[in-house]
């Protein structure tokens, strides 16, 4: 029964308030009142032309009635279109972007004004949204999903202030799309023929003007464009790319790695490919968590084209939403969403990177030869990738926790080739950090297990790449360098393999300096926001080209972010003497004996292949003697 002096009805409310306006009035009362209120004027027209009615607009809020969902939710994607464009014109700090919440729901009506928990889930989902978005209920969503050419991404059930039930959300995604659908259900008798022929060829003209609007609209401007002059590199020659990590938005926090698997074997894929230009992980994936635009991201790594999306997980579904961004032209090469169960996520990965490929229009005939194998255990991968996530961090706590991952990883899948050659790293890198008892022990476990991942893989290039260091720290310089070349030509994209590479050229006494720095430097292209270790090699090839300014330029910046980096307190000593700066290169020696206090001339010709028989070798040694460091390790 109503309550007396109330009438209830059934109503789609649009709720909408500016992104920091607090700020923009801060900085400019006169300027955001004037222009809040050209909006206002604007929203209150677009709402009017969608049957709708404003009821009430307090400060920087508005909110508005419509009697059809849909209306509301077309007046909301005209309304963001529109501020869109206009917000292109303005300075970047003087943009006004709104948060848009709609919601089917009952409200009670008293006049000129409603209340209720139908009005306040649309305030509430205007917070859920994006600025410049649109979030709407699940109740809204059941009425327009197949109403309008709009693509939606399900947000999970959300706990809201004040509303008792968690409530169903959607991200309203702009851009228009065509779902087109045939069957083959055998021959018809002529006169459904005929009725079909029609109904075909009408459907045929809906379909082309569908796809001519999509078309349209997939051209129009949807990101603010980059600026080639603005690049921090020239572009390429050929397509370029930087996939960005996928956002995790699912059930449990800790499950984030299925989503920095899909990134990450996306890029591994396109790395493959000669014919693409692909930014390192390291790199693109910097951005995470960051509020950057795809033009400033675009300018920073000097790529075209950005990949960006996202993976929400409930129970054993994923969807994944992901859309490739021509940035130079400031549009969507593409957007889609996928909906999966879990053990179809490699189906959904190779999904995904034949659509990169098409956006790109590079060749697809090698696709599976390229991308189509590893494992089919999924399981398998996220051990993997969980292992990955530990090894990296080089401590030897971690070591151990990402060595028993991927052994887990390989009782899973017996099969999994990228596995063996992860553990096999492992015990290449206790040799590294000291944490061996047994060097030589180390290095065959680890030489074992790359070859049985080139057993299972002859065409893994990072085996390859493991085995080139093993011949390396075995002074078997000829099958270095023969390794290293292979693992190169087999990944052209590969920046960690050029990093190995280089690491083996500065290391092999062979005098390929000049080539170990350009391919360093072309690592660094691909890598533009490269780890510590590669800024080392870039200063190791400058040393010994003689080039000690740019050699102590880099060991510096290694240095200002791992100060206990042992292999660039070494160099950086030795170019101190050797530009005679004694002062600096005495300091120098003093934190390397800080970070190792076992150092001494004897451990320096053990872990580098110097001898005092070379010149170089007596170059280096002297230098380190005139350091102060000492013969033979100081005795407990």
């Amino acid at each position: 029964m109503a309550e007396k002096g109330f009438k209830r009805k059934l109503a789609a409310i649009l709720s909408a308030d500016v992104e920091g306006y607090s700020r923009l009035m801060g900085e400019d009362e006169e300027a955001t009142v004037r222009t809040l209120t050209t909006y206002r004027e604007v929203m209150t027209t677009l709402i009017q032309q969608h049957n709708g009615k404003v009821l009430d607009s307090p400060g920087d809020n508005l909110l508005a009635e419509f009697v059809s969902v849909v209306d509301a939710v077309q007046c909301a994607v005209a309304v963001q279109k529109e501020f869109q464009a206009r917000n292109v014109e303005m300075p970047e700090s003087r943009r006004m972007e709104f948060r848009i919440g709609i919601n089917l729901g009952d409200v009670i009506e008293e006049k000129e004004r409603i209340y209720g928990d139908g009005v306040n889930i649309a305030a509430r989902l205007e917070g859920l949204s994006e600025p410049g978005g649109i979030c709407i209920s699940k109740t809204a969503f059941d009425h327009i999903e197949s109403k309008l050419p709009y693509g939606y991404d399900f947000l999970g059930d959300q706990t809201v202030k004040n509303i008792a039930k968690p409530v169903g959300a959607y991200r309203v995604l702009m851009d228009p799309r065509v779902t087109v659908s045939g069957k083959l259900v055998g021959e018809k008798p002529a006169s459904v023929r005929h009725k079909a022929i029609l109904v075909g060829a009408i459907a045929v003209v809906v379909v082309a003007v569908a796809v001519g609007i999509w078309q349209f609209y997939m051209r129009r401007l949807t990101v603010e464009p980059a600026s080639e002059e603005k690049m921090a590199f020239p572009l390429p020659d050929k397509p370029s790319i930087a996939v960005l990590r996928f956002d995790y938005m699912g059930d449990d926090p800790n499950k984030e790695y299925i989503a920095n698997a899909l990134s990450e074997n996306i890029i591994s894929a396109l790395s493959k490919l000669p014919d693409l230009f692909i930014v390192a992980k390291e790199s693109s994936f910097s951005y995470k968590g960051k509020e950057v635009k795809i033009k400033g991201i675009s300018e920073e790594l000097g790529v075209r084209y950005v990949l960006e999306g996202s993976l929400q997980k409930s129970g054993d579904h994923i969807r994944v939403t992901a859309q490739l961004i021509d940035a130079i032209k400031g549009y969507h090469v593409w957007s889609d969403s996928y909906d999966r169960k879990l053990k179809d996520f490699f189906a959904l990965q190779d999904d995904i990177i034949l659509n990169i490929l098409k956006g790109l229009q590079v060749e697809l005939t090698i696709f599976h030869e390229q991308f189509g194998r590893g494992t089919t255990n999924l399981e398998a991968l996220f051990k993997l990738h969980q292992g990955l996530h530990h090894v990296y961090k080089y401590t030897k706590e971690d070591l151990v926790v990402g060595r028993k991952l991927y052994q887990e990883a390989i009782a899973l899948d017996p099969e999994y080739a990228y596995a063996y050659h992860s553990l096999g790293w492992t015990y290449l890198q206790e040799v590294y950090q000291g944490y061996t008892k047994s060097k030589e022990q180390s290095l065959k476990k680890s030489e074992d297990l790359a070859r049985k991942a080139l057993e299972l893989d002859p065409s893994l290039a990072e085996a390859r790449a493991l085995l080139a260091i093993i011949f390396l720290q075995r002074r078997q310089f000829e099958k270095a360098i023969a390794e290293g070349e292979r693992a190169m030509g087999m990944d052209p994209n590969n920046a960690a393999n050029m990093a190995t590479h280089t690491f083996i050229l500065n290391n092999a006494n062979v005098g390929r300096y000049e080539e170990a720095l350009a391919l360093i430097e072309r690592a660094i292209r691909i890598n533009p926001k490269p780890p510590p270790f590669y800024i080392t090699l870039l200063g190791s090839a400058n040393t010994h080209l003689g080039r000690y300014a740019k050699a102590i330029e880099a060991y510096k910046i290694v240095l200002s972010k791992e100060p206990n980096n042992m292999g660039a307190w070494i160099p950086l000593t030795i170019c101190y003497v050797l530009t005679d700066h004694m002062d600096e290169a005495k300091k120098a020696a003093a934190e390397l004996l800080r970070v190792q206090p076992a150092f001494s001339i004897d451990l320096f010709k053990k872990i580098y292949a110097y001898s005092e028989k070379t010149d170089r070798g007596r170059l280096y040694i002297g230098a380190l003697r005139k350091a102060g460091i000492s013969e033979q390790p100081p005795s407990k």
